[in-house]
């Protein structure tokens, strides 16, 4: 039997006819208002945008409608078993009384056990308590009783000493008593500095374990009651480690050295060490090669230059310190700590400079200056070079007598005097009110053969300057870099300032620019062939000569150089163009003179008998001249090379080209419409006159012999200009005055 059809849920007509309570607008989402990070005024604002407020009303109320019949609707649901409640609830009050006395029986004995664990427990932190105090204490007595035995064990030692006397604290020995130590040889030799060394080590072993608990044991009554003795210790052993030291030093006692250095470590006294050494044995042999002080005034150097003395003190270093610096530098030795190179070499060799040669740090004479930093490098190189490790030169240039040797050279104002030198030099040069041949300069100067001018020549040498051995400094590469780039912008501003002041006609208000209005074209020709050789030493040799000298910096640091310095010369070489534009302009002002000899040729035949012109006017063979002559000069023969005169000639056609045809196309202009002017008043007296007016005049007009005459001159000036190697009907200009004046059978074809 089949399963029955299940019957659909009943529906109202308010179901078939409306839309039902839980339909809402697609923008409507009621599962957002569960989220748990739901903003009320965020869901609001999101909404405002494409919902009106009426509408978000009214759909949240009814929202709101449609959740107060869901709560009816589950209120409803079980009310029946809410009321019912209340009627299953049977016999509550007994079964509460029944379980009270169990629950107030657990809760005595709970609160019991609390109180007996409580108080095990203020037991028990207590004993702890007293225990950490006891061992706190214990440590403390422990720690007093470790230092009153370390104290009186290396007063023990120390009245061990061989033959030490207890006065040396008060530096109260007296000199039977130094000799006697100091001889050592008296009793068992060497051996003596030995027993001594060693002994003496082990004595600096105790007081760095001493010092270890003082500083554990600070503000204790007890150790300021013993404060005394240990220093009273302290002294002794500073006074008798120190003897001992110089007199392994004085001996070259190599073991007595050893276990010194060491037991100075041992106590962290490690300048006491090193001033001893500079005292003892560097003072003496730097005061011989840099005499100063007492004997300064007797043996005065004549000089401040540092080159042999470093020189001799090189010697000194390896014949009497070299022994030390051995020791110093053994490996695995724990002797690292020391730095005689620095705190005693270095610290002496800088005070004897700056007490006998202080002149030696000044820039004032720039040349002794740099010749004794280069010699002070070299010798700092040397002093590193005795170092076993990179890291023992690192920390050698990270001490504080390296930084104050290396501050007394002044290299700023250095590097400002070389720059006042050589820009004031240019500066100088530049400020000339005309173009100075470098043949005319005095003999010493100009030594430059293939510039021409003074000024071209004082730049290269300007540039060069910078980077010779005797100038620059590497660690100021970057300013002397600086340097010569704004020396080839001060000598392309000044080329650059003049040619427009030329072009102007007056300096206005920037002096130096007065060279440019005296200038005569075929001196241009100089700053030419000046600009082009420059170009080429700056792009080449120079270029070289300073990759060279910075070769030791990184690909990087030489690209970006040798761009700069390429820059430098490009923008040399990009005034060309313009000094060539001022030499046309001059050719072609001189060029226009004549041509404006062509207005002549209207009064020549206007209203004259004259027949057809047959041969060109005299003054076409002066519009080239002043260019003829120009290229036929010497200068431009010897100097100008054959691209740029092209060039040249070129742009001088075309712009004399171009005046011509302005020239030429006015006169024919003016020319026809006086024709036409006069046509008109002859064809008005002939009809006055009862003349037919239909009679045509087949005479040649005025006009026509004018352009026939202009046609005649620009064939010959075609024929200079092909002279010069121009083809003229390249030329636009030229074309456009062809056609301007030619016959109309002519005009097709340009021949000469």
């Amino acid at each position: 039997m089949a399963d029955p059809i299940p019957s659909a849920p009943h529906r109202s007509n308010t179901d078939f006819f409306s839309d039902p309570l839980d339909s809402h607008p697609l923008w409507f989402k009621p599962a957002l208002f569960l989220s748990p990070d739901f903003d009320s005024e965020a869901y609001i604002s999101d909404l405002r945008t494409f919902v009106p407020f009426d509408t978000l009303r009214s759909e949240l109320q009814s929202y709101l409608a449609s959740l107060n019949h869901d709560l009816i609707d589950l209120i409803n649901r079980d009310y029946a078993d809410f009321v019912n409640l209340s009627t299953k609830l049977v016999d509550v009050d007994s079964a509460v009384v029944r379980m009270r006395a169990p629950l107030l029986e657990l809760r005595e004995k709970i609160e019991q056990f609390r109180g007996s664990v409580q108080g095990s427990l203020v037991a028990l932190t207590n004993g702890l308590k007293q225990r950490s105090e006891a061992a706190e204490a214990r440590e403390i007595l422990e720690l007093l009783l470790d230092t009153f035995h370390v104290v009186s064990k290396v007063e023990k030692l120390i009245k061990e000493l061989p033959s030490v006397p207890a006065d040396w604290s008060n530096g109260d020995v007296n000199l039977a008593e130094k000799n006697f130590i100091s001889n050592g040889t008296t009793e068992n030799g060497t051996n003596l500095r030995d027993t001594q060394s060693m002994l003496l080590e082990r004595i600096a072993s105790e007081m760095n374990r001493l010092k270890f608990y003082i500083a554990h044991a600070q503000n204790l009554p007890f150790i300021e009651n013993m404060e005394k003795r240990i220093q009273g210790a302290s002294l002794l052993l500073d006074a008798s480690l120190g003897h001992c030291f110089v007199d392994g030093l004085e001996h070259r006692d190599a073991n007595a050295i050893y276990n010194c250095l060491r037991a100075y470590a041992a106590i962290d006294n490690t300048r006491s060490a090193e001033e001893l050494f500079r005292t003892t044995i560097v003072a003496p042999l730097i005061q011989k090669v840099i005499p100063h002080g007492a004997s300064w005034a007797d043996g005065k150097p004549s000089g401040d230059e540092l080159e042999n003395d470093y020189q001799q003190i090189k010697q000194c270093i390896q014949k009497d310190c070299k022994f030390l610096l051995e020791i110093s530098f053994e490996e695995n030795s724990g002797l690292h700590v020391f730095d005689f190179l620095a705190n005693s070499i270095l610290k002496e060799v800088l005070s004897a400079i700056q007490k006998g040669k202080p002149g030696a740090f000044s820039p004032g004479r720039p040349t002794e200056f740099l010749k004794n930093y280069k010699s002070s490098l070299e010798f700092l190189a040397h002093i590193e070079g005795y170092f076993p490790s990179r890291a023992a030169v690192s920390k050698f240039r990270a001490e504080a007598v390296y930084n104050e040797f290396m501050k007394q050279w002044n290299l700023g104002v250095y590097f400002s005097l070389r720059f006042q030198e050589i820009a004031g030099a240019l500066d100088s040069v530049l400020a000339a009110t005309s173009l100075v041949p470098v043949h005319n300069v005095p003999s010493g100067q100009g030594d430059s053969p293939d510039l021409t001018l003074k000024q071209s020549a004082t730049l290269l040498e300007c540039l060069e300057s910078c980077w010779r051995e005797d100038v620059v400094v590497l660690s100021y590469s970057d300013k002397f870099l600086r340097l010569s780039l704004q020396l080839l912008s001060r000598y392309s501003s000044w080329l650059s300032s003049g040619l427009a002041a030329r072009k102007r006609g007056n300096t206005g208000s920037n002096p130096g620019c007065e060279w440019a209005i005296s200038t005569v074209p075929d001196e241009f020709i100089y700053i030419i062939h000046d600009i082009n050789c420059l170009h080429t030493r700056v792009c080449g040799d120079f270029l070289e000569h300073v990759l060279e000298l910075l070769s030791s910096c990184s690909g990087d640091i030489l690209d970006h150089v040798k761009q700069s310095i390429l820059h430098g010369g490009k923008a040399l070489d990009a005034l060309v163009p313009a000094i060539i534009n001022t030499i046309v302009e001059t050719l072609v002002e001189k060029s226009v003179e004549d041509l404006r000899q062509l207005k002549g040729i209207t009064a020549t035949y206007r209203m004259t008998n004259k027949p057809l012109p047959v041969r060109h006017s005299p003054y076409v063979s002066g519009v080239l001249r002043p260019l003829k002559v120009f290229l036929d000069g010497e200068r431009a023969s010897r100097y100008l090379k054959e691209d740029a005169k092209n060039e040249l000639v070129l742009s001088a056609a075309t712009e004399i080209t171009g005046r011509y045809y302005e020239l030429a196309a006015d006169l024919v202009s003016v020319a026809r419409r006086t024709e036409t002017s006069l046509q008109r008043i002859r064809q008005g007296a002939q009809r006055r006159g009862g003349a037919n007016a239909d009679i045509l005049d087949h005479n040649v007009s005025d006009t026509d012999k004018i352009c026939m005459q202009l046609f005649l001159d620009i064939q010959e000036y075609g024929r200079n200009l092909a002279a010069l190697g121009v083809d003229a009907a390249s030329i636009k200009s030229y074309r456009s005055l062809w056609d301007c004046v030619a016959p109309e059978d002519r005009r097709s074809v340009i021949n000469f």
